[in-house]
């Protein structure tokens, strides 16, 4: 009897822990969804005058800036429909600090070409930089051409230190460069995860009731 008992403690512990990881998944849950309607909130609210000062993940700011076009940047990047182009980046001033301005995504047979711009009055959305740049090749800065914006090869190119935040023009415009789609791309399993952690918590218990029937 006593080592059915020992089972018993055993199997219920493995039940509590499943459980215990289920309903940690479902608080996740409520919290990835609380961010991700905070962030499409943000987004879609209007836009706020932006100096330089404070700047927050996904807030949509004015800004006023004078764009020097003689050195921009041209990141890889693939559009909607996965084809091959890239993204210019602008160096701006706002205020007394250095930000990146996205542009948006041109064709690859467009790099080179002037996108000189008439209204200095923009609108856009601020997003930290990414530090992901796992498996990316390096920057070629000699012929402009990059693949991540590491701070040490911007300081290389431009001979500047810049913000974290980058700075993606919204625009209707239907010329190029196309506007960056910016949105709340955050993964969200944590129910899926959940329904597994119960699941299993389910399917033990089930399998020592049998267990018990058959052997108690």
């Amino acid at each position: 009897m006593r080592h059915k008992f020992f089972f018993s403690v055993f199997v219920y512990f493995f039940i509590l822990v499943f459980i215990s990881l289920g309903s940690w998944q479902l608080v996740r849950l409520n919290w990835k969804l609380e961010l991700i309607s905070e962030i499409e909130n943000s987004i879609n609210s209007e836009p706020v005058n932006f100096s330089g000062e404070n700047p927050k993940n996904f807030k949509k700011v004015n800004f006023r800036v004078s764009l020097n076009n003689s050195r921009l940047i041209y990141l890889y990047s693939l559009n909607e429909n996965g084809k091959p182009g890239f993204d210019i980046i602008n160096t701006i001033v706002i205020g007394n600090k250095n930000f990146l301005l996205n542009r948006g995504w041109i064709p690859k047979n467009f790099k080179n070409k002037n996108f000189n711009i008439s209204n200095p009055n923009l609108t856009g959305i601020l997003r930290k930089k990414s530090n992901k740049n796992y498996f990316k090749p390096e920057n070629d800065i000699s012929k402009n051409y990059w693949f991540t914006l590491k701070d040490e090869d911007l300081l290389k190119f431009t001979g500047k230190k810049f913000s974290n935040y980058i700075i993606y023009e919204t625009h209707d415009r239907s010329s190029f460069p196309k506007a960056k789609k910016i949105g709340a791309n955050i993964s969200n399993n944590h129910l899926k995860y959940s329904l597994t952690w119960f699941s299993l918590a389910i399917s033990i218990f089930l399998i020592y009731l049998y267990f018990r029937k058959k052997n108690y």
